[in-house]
């Protein structure tokens, strides 16, 4: 393995790439964004779609999928209240959430928000989820799939023109660069990168089509009918996940973790569900990078850890072993415990990890 030179993002993730001086391309961003992107121009870029996409007849104007955190907090209110658009706010609830997520969210729409939230099938959501956990080690690759069909159904059938998601993870943390200077996205590209291009009709069998609405992608010539704009909101402004807490704490009562999130040294992110653990972990295994390596890499990029404070981090918290939810997994995956570790054994990356007294520890230093 090898790491980024400024931040602790290594060769191992997915579609990451590196200059010759060894840095990689999300924090290659990361000064092309202070030195070379015009924030202003892209701010009138926007400012000119919500003109042109702004209802005139008291229909909603923009999707905002929102999960009552952070970053959907932020974009939400300001696609609100300084750009004068009258939001749909849209939350796929995930399964087994957090106490904490559930009360965040409701506090969001509190404040003055309309929202529609959707539950895709529990019975279809658990299979898809085991299945995707047992095949592919991503047991929110069901969830994942449902924030993109969902969002981009629920736009075609309120015939609201406009969608807003967060940002943009390949371009922001280190993967393709595809939409790097590119506002908007197709059916091809949420396929390909968003999940995995795992195809959802692979499902088409053992459900029905009904069945599976949250889940199957509509027609490439369904999709091109609706005219839909479907966009980032890291594209317009520069992404600053600490100053997007900020906003949500005096907006709108944000609340932390009363102790840090399993994996990382931070407790107001990712509070929704704790398969997002599940994740973390198995990114962990798979990659050799886990949920301490990605916060502490933004946290570099941002001016707010050096390098070597964040290896300290990484090493005391990158390898956690979700151990306070796995009676929670085993009851939701229907597994045994043995099962479940033939799971995580089956994609551990024996290159970079060896097994002792039953846990997999890691054969490389981070450096």
């Amino acid at each position: 393995m090898k790491w980024c030179t400024q931040c602790l993002m290594p060769d191992t993730r997915p579609r990451i790439t590196f200059n010759k001086a060894g840095v990689c391309n999300a924090c290659q961003w990361a000064e092309e964004k202070k030195e070379k992107v015009d924030w202003k121009a892209r701010w009138k870029e926007l400012e000119r779609y919500c003109k042109k996409y702004r209802s005139k007849n008291g229909n909603f104007d923009v999707i905002a999928p929102v999960s009552g955190g952070k970053d959907s907090s932020y974009v939400a209110y300001k696609l609100k209240h300084e750009l004068g658009m009258h939001p749909l706010t849209v939350s796929i609830v995930p399964p087994l959430t957090f106490d904490i997520g559930d009360e965040n969210l409701t506090n969001f729409i509190a404040h003055g928000y309309d929202c529609l939230k959707i539950y895709p099938n529990p019975y279809v959501t658990q299979k898809i989820s085991r299945q995707a956990f047992i095949d592919f080690g991503q047991p929110l690759m069901s969830w994942i799939t449902n924030v993109q069909v969902a969002i981009i159904k629920i736009a075609m059938k309120f015939d609201i023109p406009f969608v807003m998601f967060g940002e943009e993870g390949e371009t922001e943390y280190g993967g393709s660069n595809y939409l790097k200077n590119r506002p908007f996205y197709d059916l091809k590209h949420s396929l390909k990168i968003y999940t995995s291009n795992n195809n959802p009709k692979q499902y088409i069998g053992e459900f029905s089509k009904k069945e599976l609405y949250w889940w199957l992608y509509p027609t490439v010539a369904e999709f091109k009918r609706a005219h839909l704009a479907i966009s980032h909101w890291s594209y317009f402004e520069n992404w600053d996940p600490y100053e997007h807490y900020l906003l949500a704490k005096d907006k709108f009562d944000l609340k932390e973790k009363t102790e840090p999130s399993l994996g990382t040294y931070t407790n107001f992110a990712q509070t929704d569900t704790c398969l997002f653990d599940l994740h973390c972990y198995l990114m962990y295994l798979k990659f050799g990078f886990g949920r301490c390596s990605a916060d502490a890499s933004i946290d570099i990029r941002r001016g707010a850890l050096d390098r070597e404070q964040a290896i300290e981090m990484v090493k005391r918290f990158d390898n956690a072993y979700p151990e306070p939810y796995i009676a929670l997994y085993l009851e939701y995956f229907d597994m045994t415990k043995q099962e479940f570790d033939q799971v995580l054994d089956r994609h551990a990356n024996k290159k970079l990890f060896t097994k002792v007294k039953g846990r997999w520890m890691s054969k490389f230093i981070v450096k």
